[in-house]
């Protein structure tokens, strides 16, 4: 079964009228079936948050790009902490010095030469360290 089969399985669960649509109401009602108490203020503020065209609904559109988009949200916070583990000198960026540093921690014996051959790969700007833009890039 592929994702977007699942995805509809899931949002077929929770829209319990059929219409295509996931009302605040109806999402109460699936969590509760979960056996998780749902409030019908948090249950309206939710659907708002996820409602992207504002028409009082979750849409199947609108339930993927949430869905979606936590995972997203997941892997940009797994980068943030692996980033800092590397940036160490709380400059914003990974230098050669702190890669050495990091590398070495991990049992790997670099010069800072050999560290910034390897920053100049994935160094986008040519500034001589990577910024978490360029970071993410590397990882991806």
């Amino acid at each position: 079964m592929d994702k977007l089969s699942q995805y509809e399985r899931v949002f077929k669960q929770f829209d319990e009228n059929g219409d295509g649509k996931i009302s605040a109401w109806e999402l109460q009602q699936c969590m509760e079936g979960m056996g998780e108490e749902l409030s019908a203020e948090d249950a309206a503020a939710t659907v708002t948050m996820v409602d992207a065209d504002g028409d009082g609904v979750v849409g199947f559109d609108d339930f993927v790009r949430f869905v979606e988009g936590g995972k997203e949200e997941e892997k940009e916070n797994d980068l943030k902490e692996a980033f800092r583990m590397y940036e160490m000198e709380e400059s914003g960026c990974i230098t050669p010095r702190s890669l050495k540093m990091m590398l070495s921690r991990l049992g790997e014996s670099t010069s800072i030469d050999e560290c910034k051959v390897m920053i100049a790969r994935f160094d986008l700007n040519r500034d001589g360290v990577l910024t978490f833009d360029e970071f993410k890039v590397m990882m991806l």
